[in-house]
């Protein structure tokens, strides 16, 4: 685990734990309150382990995308963003490309969710088809898993194909 998700994950721990605490007070169940926070921060490092997992297999499938594509010139410098919106759980912008060649091109983009702190919550890539030179085409690029609260995207790399 990256250090990010070991704060989320200490954090989510003891709020559950601390949740499990004051429940077990009122409780009838056999289980004892240390038991129960042992449990409850279980149940917390196994969910933010899922998500680290998540976020990580999203990155790895992006790279391969991204690993294809022969011959490709970087083209960070072409690409912009549009603000972040979330909807219905998902966070989407515009990947913009403008073509600086000479010829009609495509524009592969790897695109990172984050929040405010700059800690990884997705990633995604889009192809920006058939631009022609000097000329800017759009996409949509959708993250692939629910996000909650301010999310920020940048773009990590850009092939022109």
């Amino acid at each position: 685990m990256t250090r990010p998700y070991r704060g989320r994950a200490m954090c989510a721990a003891v709020v559950l734990s601390a949740t499990a605490l004051a429940a077990s007070a009122c409780s009838d169940n056999e289980s004892t309150p240390a038991e129960k926070a042992s449990k409850a921060a279980s149940a917390a490092s196994s969910l933010v382990s899922e998500g680290a997992e998540a976020v990580a297999s999203a990155t790895a499938a992006a790279q391969s995308q991204l690993a294809k594509i022969k011959n490709g010139v970087n083209a960070k410098d072409d690409v912009r963003l549009d603000p972040v919106t979330v909807e219905g759980g998902k966070a989407t912008t515009t990947v913009t490309a403008t073509n600086s060649g000479d010829k009609q091109a495509t524009y592969t983009v790897e695109v990172t969710f984050r929040d405010t702190s700059g800690n990884l919550l997705d990633a995604a890539v889009v192809n920006v088809a058939d631009v022609a030179p000097q000329k800017s085409g759009e996409a949509t690029v959708r993250s692939n898993r629910d996000l909650t609260g301010t999310v920020k995207a940048q773009v990590e790399r850009a092939l022109r194909h």
